[in-house]
């Protein structure tokens, strides 16, 4: 029994107006609601100290090694490049100290792995164990 026989059906339609009003009311609240924590910044006179120069400069031995495999100790060219060659090297540069040099090695970014790692084996074998490595800073 269909007692709207000749009625037309409205179109069903959502009603926006009523949710964005509920939702301004939800962010006016929360808006009001927060809380926010504002700090004051001191003013503080940090104390001075005149403080002597370190004595003791570390001793360190500089070793460069171009792209073609040439090295280089305290600025001085290495003629042989054999790790007991390097070694003797860094020995005798390590003569005007008496405590354990740092070796620092500044390598040619195309340096084979091979003579950075020569440097490293020298350093052990002269019984040298601090070692680093300079980079450059782009």
């Amino acid at each position: 029994m269909d007692f709207q026989r000749g009625k037309k059906h409205e179109e069903l339609e959502i009603n926006f107006i009523p949710l964005i009003d509920v939702l301004l009311v939800i962010i006016i609240f929360l808006i009001v609601s927060a809380t926010f924590s504002r700090t004051n910044e001191l003013q503080i006179n940090l104390p001075t100290a005149e403080a002597n120069a370190p004595q003791d400069k570390p001793l360190t031995i500089e070793v460069a090694v171009d792209a073609t495999g040439k090295y280089l100790i305290d600025g001085k060219p290495l003629a042989d490049g054999s790790v007991p060659a390097i070694s003797a090297a860094l020995q005798a540069a390590a003569k005007a100290g008496n405590q354990e040099p740092t070796i620092v090695i500044n390598a040619d970014a195309n340096t084979t792995h091979q003579s950075v790692v020569n440097v490293m084996e020298a350093s052990r074998v002269a019984g040298y164990s601090k070692i680093t490595f300079a980079t450059q800073v782009q």
